[in-house]
């Protein structure tokens, strides 16, 4: 690989900013109408958005190779695993255990609920710890958990990603950036949160719901995402805004159609179809 991310920061910054306060969207059982999916959200688009968001945070597209995947990557967050970086520190991590504790009681996490709650907050390990890192791998084999990953993700950043795009009049490729967005820098209202993000580019630009033309309000998101990244020493490498996300927007590529060729970190992918 070609400079590609130090496994060590694999996953970084994924989720919400230390110590940030979580807001999610409400856990709901009724089910809701069928609709159809017009943008991100058809099963084609969102498979590419999940390969596109997995060759930035591992360096791979395979990105169902990850529900195994946990670590402390030493940013404040405690531990940081599976497919979308839930953290120890923020709060998803143990919204996701207490989900997949729900769906199956008897299960290899479901010990850890006390001290997962004790730690949420902050970077701390205790209570957890190898028993708890050998606890998830062999949870990580299980479909239950597997899904339960995939729905997490879902509730809290693909869905609230793709419902506000939609809102503003962006595109497929203007969903993936706010999905991207949302991914690393977590939801919320803060500078450099989502909100904060798309805050700055409505002040430059307006949302093609707003009248506004969409790739000049894409660019302006895609600006303020870097601005937000590179607030951070761990986000502070902007590739897979530059050399991915722009590479599609100035290709006028605003429905993200392969075929697809972008580098992160300095490393080429390819989706051909």
């Amino acid at each position: 690989m070609a400079i590609a991310l130090p496994a060590s920061l694999a996953l970084a910054g994924v989720g919400q900013a230390a110590g940030a306060p979580h807001a999610t969207a409400p856990r709901t059982s009724a089910a809701a109408p069928a609709v159809k999916a017009t943008g991100l959200d058809d099963p084609k688009k969102k498979e590419i958005a999940m390969q596109i968001v997995a060759s930035a945070e591992n360096s791979d597209l395979n990105w169902r190779d990850y529900y195994k995947y946990l670590e402390d990557i030493k940013d404040g967050r405690g531990y940081t695993g599976g497919i979308i970086g839930f953290c120890s520190g923020t709060g998803d991590m143990l919204e996701l255990v207490e989900l997949y504790t729900k769906n199956k009681p008897d299960n290899p996490l479901a010990k850890f609920l006390p001290a997962l709650r004790k730690v949420n907050g902050s970077d701390s390990h205790a209570g957890l710890g190898a028993p708890f890192e050998k606890a998830w791998e062999k949870a990580a084999q299980d479909r239950v958990f597997q899904q339960a990953q995939e729905s997490e993700r879902d509730r809290v950043y693909f869905d609230p990603a793709v419902k506000q795009g939609k809102a503003d009049g962006v595109g497929t490729l203007g969903q993936f950036a706010y999905y991207d967005a949302i991914v690393m820098h977590g939801p919320g209202d803060s500078k450099y949160s989502f909100g904060g993000i798309r805050k700055t580019a409505m002040s430059k630009a307006k949302t093609p719901a707003q009248g506004g033309d969409e790739k000049k309000y894409i660019s302006a998101f895609l600006d303020a995402r870097k601005k937000a990244m590179q607030s951070e020493e761990a986000h502070s490498d902007t590739s897979r805004v530059d050399t991915a996300q722009r590479v599609f927007l100035n290709a006028g590529n605003l429905g993200l159609e392969p075929p697809l060729k972008w580098k992160v970190y300095g490393e080429s992918f390819e989706i051909k179809k």
